[in-house]
């Protein structure tokens, strides 16, 4: 067997330096605070590099099929003589690509932010936050069962908390925090729920037992147990609802929107590579019961994933904030990915969308933060997040220009950039399962394209702003990141993932099919064109363009009224009808007893208060006659 013990410093370094920075960052000088999270992140990223290397490619574990390898397992509860909780670290294909794609970006925010965030106050508290995050997501990765999965999930929903709500100070940033923080414990109670009804009926939490084609859950018996559905489909579909939750999709996904409140290198980390993918690795990772055991729930999952890819396209094309575009084109590309799977079967080529899912999610990790860490430098220079207030800038920002370009272009699946091969590869999966998914997915290619190309024209060209201060390219400690991700978004797509992360683990073989990937070309180069005509220049066309939509326009404008429709369930049907009666039941009910029994209590104790006065006199009147009854009684009753 191969020793993989190491892998467990891999979470552990960032969780060591989240301590040390926590406790003593107020004492260091802020710089310090921040390489010191770096090198934590940069060992990490080492050691994952490493492990990559090794169980890819130096220990020839392909020539049998890539298995799951339990690195470290200890155990911590004992529920029954069956059912115990573990802790430990699981090795196989999607977990050693996590750890790439979580300590790569991780590294490229932490070097960004110390350029970034220079100068803001709690420097040291924002690298400790990003080193927790970074050791909650690790350990959620190499989780070796569903409960340990469950508990660094929490701990991701509180690291996220935290950053999202970094400044703390604005009333907006705090209402941001407390909406993903509360709409994620709604998806994460079903998540639970799954996690009890699937433990329950299969008697175990392990990965490699759940997982196996012949384990406990996919050979569980599948009669109808409630509305037509097994007792296995509905535990995977309430398992889905957390990961739903975790990744923004419809209708969970009102929170990521607003957690564009966080410092921009949080939405970099937390919403564009890493934490929002969470739901997409859930789904993965349990995908044999999925494919094998509970089709229906799978296809719940290919549904939900292309609703959300089309909703969030659409409203994407109407927004005006840079990060509010990038976070509706994140919850695009996750429905892509989360479609992914559910058009997917197990095993072989069947297992295209499996292996396309993991692709998109690998390449999207590089270009998207690319995207959020070019935003955040424009950001850095213009001091606005609107796109009205920018124009021209790519004299004053030559670097961020260039990388933001390469970002767009690979975004929108232009060949030879990873981008293309990647969805190319969802398209294929999609045309072979359900034509239906392939023509949204197909409609959402031309609508990436079109947004993404909007923002890129919008910031970089058109007419200059007039700019209170001559805007500058950011410091090196903010390009270089910038040019690394580039790096990655140009020649990450060859990376031969048929050969490496499949539904088996078994390569197969795949290759370009040119009959779908030119027309998906061709409707992202159509997208790029309408976006070149509308914004290259300024122009009324935009807006009469807009009007053409009507109504339409104004929907998507304004999110389609999402967050109206959870205000007005919340306040005037949950509020209204269930919590008040319950505060009136609480109030009247329940502190009326406890108090009318106090209250009755304090009278009767007033009432008898004087047969304890300490009086002899009065104690021995009552003894004598007491005394006498009781003698009156018992000749009386002799």
């Amino acid at each position: 067997m191969v020793d993989y013990t190491y892998t467990l410093l891999i979470p552990l370094i960032p969780f060591v330096f989240f301590l040390l920075i926590g406790l003593t960052g107020h004492k260091m000088k802020p710089i310090i605070s921040g390489l010191i999270g770096t090198v934590g992140l940069g060992i990490a990223a080492i050691l994952s590099y490493l492990t990559a290397i090794r169980y890819f490619w130096t220990d020839h574990l392909a020539e049998t099929g890539f298995k799951s390898i339990k690195a470290v397992e200890v155990t911590w509860l004992h529920l029954t003589d069956k059912l115990t909780i573990n802790l430990g670290v699981l090795i196989d294909p999607i977990s050693v690509m996590m750890l790439v794609v979580i300590t790569t970006v991780s590294l490229m925010v932490h070097i960004y932010s110390i350029g970034y965030m220079k100068g803001e106050r709690g420097f040291h508290r924002f690298f400790a936050f990003l080193s927790l995050f970074s050791f909650s997501m690790l350990g959620l990765v190499l989780a070796t069962n569903i409960f340990q999965m469950y508990i660094f999930w929490e701990l991701v929903g509180v690291s996220s908390f935290l950053l999202i709500g970094f400044y703390y100070e604005k009333p907006s940033a705090v209402a941001a925090s407390k909406k993903a923080f509360i709409v994620t414990r709604f998806a994460d109670l079903g998540f639970l729920i799954g996690i009890l009804i699937l433990s329950f009926n299969t008697g175990t939490f392990d990965f490699q037992l759940l997982t196996s084609p012949t384990g406990p859950a996919i050979t569980m018996p599948g009669g109808a147990a409630f509305m037509g559905l097994s007792v296995l489909t509905w535990s995977m579909i309430f398992i889905f609802m957390g990961g739903a939750g975790k990744s923004a999709m419809f209708p969970l996904h009102i929170w990521l929107p607003d957690a564009m409140e966080g410092p921009t290198p949080v939405s970099a980390l937390i919403h564009a590579a890493t934490m929002v993918v969470a739901g997409v690795y859930l789904v993965a990772r349990l995908f044999p019961i999925y494919a094998l055991g509970a089709p229906i729930a799978l296809n719940v999952v290919a549904w939900v994933g292309g609703i959300s890819s089309l909703f969030a396209a659409i409203i994407a094309c109407t927004q005006t904030d840079i990060k509010r575009v990038l976070a509706y084109s994140t919850m695009s590309q996750i429905g892509y990915m989360m479609l992914a799977l559910g058009v997917s079967g197990y095993g072989g080529h069947d297992g295209l969308g499996f292996m396309a899912s993991n692709f998109h999610l690998f390449t999207h990790a590089m270009f998207k933060a690319l995207l959020f860490l070019g935003a955040g430098a424009v950001i850095h220079a213009v001091h606005s997040n609107d796109m009205k207030d920018m124009g021209g800038l790519r004299k004053y920002l030559p670097i961020t220009h260039i990388t933001f370009l390469i970002a767009c272009i690979t975004i929108a699946g232009i060949p030879p950039l990873s981008g293309f091969f990647s969805k190319d590869e969802i398209m294929v999966a999609a045309w072979h399962h359900n034509k239906i998914l392939f023509s949204i997915e197909f409609l959402v290619a031309g609508l990436t394209a079109f947004y993404m190309f909007r923002l890129y024209y919008s910031i970089f060209w058109g007419k200059a702003t007039h700019y209170h201060h001559t805007p500058h390219e950011a410091p090196y400690v903010m390009t270089i990141p910038l040019m690394v991700l580039a790096f990655g978004s140009v020649f990450a797509g060859f990376l031969p993932f048929h050969a490496l992360v499949t539904s088996d683990g078994m390569p197969f073989e795949a290759h370009i099919d040119w009959s779908i990937a030119i027309p998906s070309v061709l409707i992202g180069l159509v997208g790029i064109a309408i976006a070149t005509m509308l914004y290259f220049k300024v122009s009324v066309l935009p807006d009469k363009v807009a009007g053409n939509f009507g109504s339409f326009y104004k929907w998507a404008y304004h999110k389609f009224y999402m967050d109206e429709v959870y205000l007005f369930v919340t306040k005037k049907i949950i509020f209204r009808y269930i919590s008040e009666p319950v505060a009136w039941f609480d109030r009247h009910v329940v502190d009326a007893t406890m108090v009318g029994l106090a209250t009755t209590t304090e009278k009767t104790s007033h009432l008898i208060k004087g047969m304890q006065s300490g009086r002899i006199q009065q104690y021995g009147y009552v003894f004598v006659t007491g005394a006498i009854a009781l003698v009156l009684l018992f000749v009386y009753l002799w």
